[in-house]
């Protein structure tokens, strides 16, 4: 995906460059007037829907940071100088332009979401907006600033924390004030909104109460500190694992009132997730929790290039007289899907997440993906769900992106009570997925098992790199590529008579990939650097360790 610079509003751009947030003590700067104020509760609400313009653009860009700053993804966007195979190769730095976007839109996002609530609360004081109106909109407006604050803390560490009530845009707080900020914003939004109506574009009460028990999870493995980060920056030694189980305990309690409320169910058909005739819950199943709603490029602040940018040229891989070419986002290599398929062979969820062989609708030819034809391709990023989406939705970008499934509930309640100790209670959320999944159940799962149904589970659907940073295993999993196939030493050149020209560079290219990520990876890779701003200036953030 070439990269889509998003025209921002003027007053937007000039409050991220002048600090987001005015504090002031005059008291003629908070009387309500006319001018500061909306209509009617329809208006408040429309208000807050303004924030979503930050969260469209990103949708396919955390795989740019999550999924390739890992084991499981490569990048081929256009030269290796693009953002994309930079974050592949672990060479990202301030100007990396996935970095420069996903940190300035979330806090421009926090930046609206602030001012909305300031011009709801005076709307209420004028009588414009009824307590209803009230709580749908300031309920979503905490919803997505608690979101986008967790993502920040999750990706950059320490961040600047600044609501509508004030406080600094360029002074660094703690982890821990940071996710309490997160906590206190998902606390209010789970009193403010209702219940999970079927209508996962809509945050929820039980939408809250899930990303509170995903908080507590992040906050229980005890995230690494500016100086924990700093004293193994320039090494290739990840730091030891710790937790504090009173976070756990909370993780466990709110994924139980999610799990209790009988509103959520997995979906008996893990295949009828992903895509765009499966979005929004079309099938009333009410597993997606929430959703970033895309309706395409034309309609979207930017739709959701996460089809696009793993199935760039769908049928081009040298095979049935047609050209090869390079997608923008590729599968590390072969092994993750055949050590999968040792392990489970019968995992249902293996032939989503990892397509090897595909027909073209419009030839009824089979393309296979799999040396030496190719590598797997990445099944979630391809729309099966209607008839010639392969073909169709690249030029579409439409498929809602998925940020909260009810399958995320149940392993993490399992993950926290293993860690608990209390594994044989974990059973049960655990087997749940196993049994869809059509493996064998466990009697008390071990905590090898809960990071390994992750991967079953979640594969690219934006998790790799933040169960790295929370287990602590960020340099020893990248480090697995050493065992791929096309690591080996003999893939830097040329193959011989059994690959063609453009085979081998494909491959040569995977090899280059495999080895930087071995050879790149370092301690300050459980942050990420603090970027400039959209327009290239300094936002005045200290810069994290390494970097």
């Amino acid at each position: 995906m070439k990269k889509a610079r998003i025209l921002l509003s003027a007053a937007l751009a000039t409050t991220l460059s002048l600090g987001f947030v005015s504090c002031s003590s005059n008291d003629s700067d908070n009387q309500v007037t006319d001018e500061n104020v909306v209509a009617d509760d329809a208006s408040a609400l429309s208000l807050v829907n303004g924030v979503y313009s930050h969260w469209q653009p990103l949708s396919s860009s955390f795989s740019f940071i999550i999924e390739l700053n890992s084991n499981k993804l490569i990048s081929f966007e256009g030269e290796e100088s693009e953002a994309g195979p930079v974050n592949s190769r672990f060479e990202q730095e301030p100007t990396t332009w996935y970095q420069v976007k996903i940190f300035n839109h979330l806090l421009l996002g926090i930046a609206q979401a602030n001012e909305a609530i300031t011009t709801i609360n005076n709307s209420v004081e004028a009588g414009k907006v009824t307590q209803a109106g009230y709580n749908a909109a300031v309920g979503k407006a905490k919803f997505l600033r608690a979101l986008a604050y967790l993502k920040l803390a999750q990706l950059w560490g320490e961040v600047p924390v600044f609501t509508e009530n004030g406080g600094s845009t360029t002074e660094r707080q703690s982890i821990d004030n940071v996710l309490a900020q997160v906590v206190k914003d998902l606390t209010d939004a789970e009193s403010l909104l209702k219940d999970y109506d079927g209508d996962p574009r809509t945050p929820s009460k039980q939408a809250a109460q899930a990303l509170l028990a995903r908080t507590y999870l992040v906050w229980g493995d005890n995230p690494l500190s500016a100086a924990e980060v700093q004293a193994i920056a320039a090494g290739q030694t990840d730091p030891q694992f710790t937790k504090t189980d009173s976070r756990l305990e909370k993780a466990v309690e709110y994924a139980n009132k999610v799990i209790n409320s009988g509103l959520l169910a997995l979906d008996p058909d893990f295949s009828k997730l992903y895509g765009r005739d499966y979005e929004s819950n079309k099938r009333g199943t009410n597993e997606h929790l929430f959703t970033i709603a895309h309706d395409g490029d034309k309609v979207d602040a930017q739709g959701n290039h996460q089809t696009h940018c793993s199935w760039t040229f769908p049928f081009q891989n040298g095979e049935n007289g047609n050209g090869y070419t390079q997608n923008h986002t590729e599968v590390a290599d072969d092994n993750l899907y055949d050590d999968w398929k040792r392990e489970q062979p019968n995992d249902k969820r293996l032939a989503e997440t990892y397509l090897i062989e595909v027909k073209n609708p419009e030839d009824q030819k089979i393309y296979h993906y799999y040396s030496p034809v190719y590598t797997p391709i990445n099944g979630k990023g391809v729309d099966q769900s209607y008839e010639d989406a392969e073909n169709l939705e690249i030029t579409k970008n439409s498929v809602d992106r998925i940020e909260i499934r009810y399958a995320e509930v149940l392993l993490i309640k399992a993950e926290a009570l293993v860690q608990l100790g209390r594994n044989s209670e974990a059973a049960e959320p655990f087997n749940q997925l196993r049994r869809r999944a059509g493996i064998a159940e466990v009697s008390a799962p071990t905590f090898e098992q809960i990071k390994r149904e992750w991967d079953y589970e979640f594969t690219y659907e934006q998790f790799s790199v933040f169960n790295s940073y929370r287990w602590k295993d960020l340099i020893s999993s990248v480090k697995k590529v050493a065992s791929y196939k096309h690591f080996a030493d003999n893939w830097k050149t040329a193959l011989g008579n059994t690959y063609n020209a453009d085979q081998e560079a494909y491959f040569t290219k995977v090899h280059n990939h495999l080895r930087a990520k071995y050879n790149n990876i370092r301690g300050r890779h459980y942050r990420q650097p603090i970027p400039t701003g959209l327009s290239g200036e300094d936002l005045g953030i200290a810069q994290n360790p390494g970097y």
